[in-house]
């Protein structure tokens, strides 16, 4: 069913900042896509309107129970000139997954690309030209009934921001330092730690604090039962590489998982390396960088693609793969998919969706 989106244009648009001036996350274009939940509606009146605060009550549930979703996507201007969404779909569908788990209803996931792209079409100007520079999509849902019982809400909103951005880390494609913590723990199997829930990015805050005071750049997270396993970074999965095998914590119930994750993996195993989704110690780590086998770290996520890791802090112990430099598959990872996202690499898999 053909679905119209209405469209309220500002009347004067906000200042653009210039590229080299833009970090992340920290501007917001002229306008956002809204729709509406309720049980006898379902998803309707979807709307592109001026960015602006909302109005909500004090007892919105998402205040007290958490009840939200959200999603991080890129757009690209390329080489061409064209502007291009790197697998929105896949990022679309993986908000439904989400979605269910959190008793939120799914949404029509073919409407939202197209939302996406019109909202997209309307603000092309805030897509930044520069190298490594995008423009950050952030859909997101949350509950929207006045009410204090712990229960799924009856009614939601959904929403679209957009953010033109640099790089994500200050070092930019650099290497990047982490620290385990065996303090905390992020997620454990059949809890929240698969779907991308506020909660799960709150519960973080404090490990990354504490890694930010001794200089590291974000936490890796170890197993919530045995604190034995790997599991993910902060904002990104993550990948070792030992003795010439690609290795990443398989998806058990309490890892994200992520579409730059699963492009590496498309990637490497394309490209004919030993690739395994497999537990992987802690332990096995030390040892593998203790015996020089260890020769390179690196975390993939949407905001920094591809984050070479040239130091891990376990305990007392600081492990270094290689030397200490970014790997050379690492480098290779990075320059191919930022390649297709710009388009300087044939997109032979489909992942890039055109705003025409």
């Amino acid at each position: 069913m053909l679905v119209e989106i209405l469209v309220k244009k500002v009347t004067t648009g906000k200042p653009k900042p210039a590229d080299d001036r833009l970090g992340f996350g920290i501007n917001f274009t002229d306008h956002m896509f809204v729709m509406d939940y309720n049980t006898e509606a379902g998803w309707h009146n979807p709307r592109i309107e001026p960015y602006g605060p909302l109005s909500l009550d004090p007892s919105t549930m998402v205040f007290h129970y958490g009840q939200a979703i959200f999603e991080g996507i890129k757009a690209y201007r390329r080489v061409d000139g064209r502007i291009g969404i790197f697998r929105p779909r896949d990022y679309i569908a993986r908000m439904n997954r989400s979605a269910d788990r959190l008793c939120i209803p799914p949404v029509d996931e073919t409407l939202v690309l197209k939302a996406l792209k019109e909202l997209i079409r309307l603000e092309q100007d805030w897509v930044p030209r520069s190298k490594e520079t995008s423009l950050y999509i952030r859909p997101f849902i949350i509950a929207t009934d006045p009410f204090l019982g712990v229960r799924p809400s009856f009614t939601y909103k959904f929403m679209i921001i957009l953010s033109p951005v640099g790089a994500y880390y200050p070092e930019g494609f650099n290497a990047v330092k982490i620290m385990v913590t065996d303090q905390y723990v992020r997620a454990v199997r059949g809890g929240l730690g698969h779907v991308k829930t506020p909660g799960n990015y709150a519960a973080s805050l404090k490990a990354a604090e504490e890694a930010k005071k001794q200089k590291y750049t974000q936490v890796l997270w170890l197993d919530g039962v045995e604190l034995k396993y790997i599991e993910e970074v902060g904002t990104m999965n993550i990948f070792f590489v030992i003795d010439g095998e690609v290795v990443t914590p398989p998806l058990e119930g309490s890892i994200l998982g992520g579409m730059t994750r699963d492009s590496v993996l498309t990637v490497t195993r394309e490209w004919g390396l030993r690739v395994s989704e497999r537990r992987l110690s802690i332990d096995e780590v030390v040892a593998a960088a203790d015996a020089g086998r260890l020769q390179e770290i690196f975390g993939t996520g949407t905001a920094a693609v591809i984050s070479p890791v040239n130091e891990l802090k376990y305990k007392d112990k600081i492990i270094v793969p290689g030397d200490g430099q970014v790997g050379p598959l690492s480098h290779k990872l990075y320059d191919y998919i930022t390649g297709l996202q710009y388009g300087t690499q044939p997109d032979k898999y489909g992942w890039v969706e055109y705003i025409d």
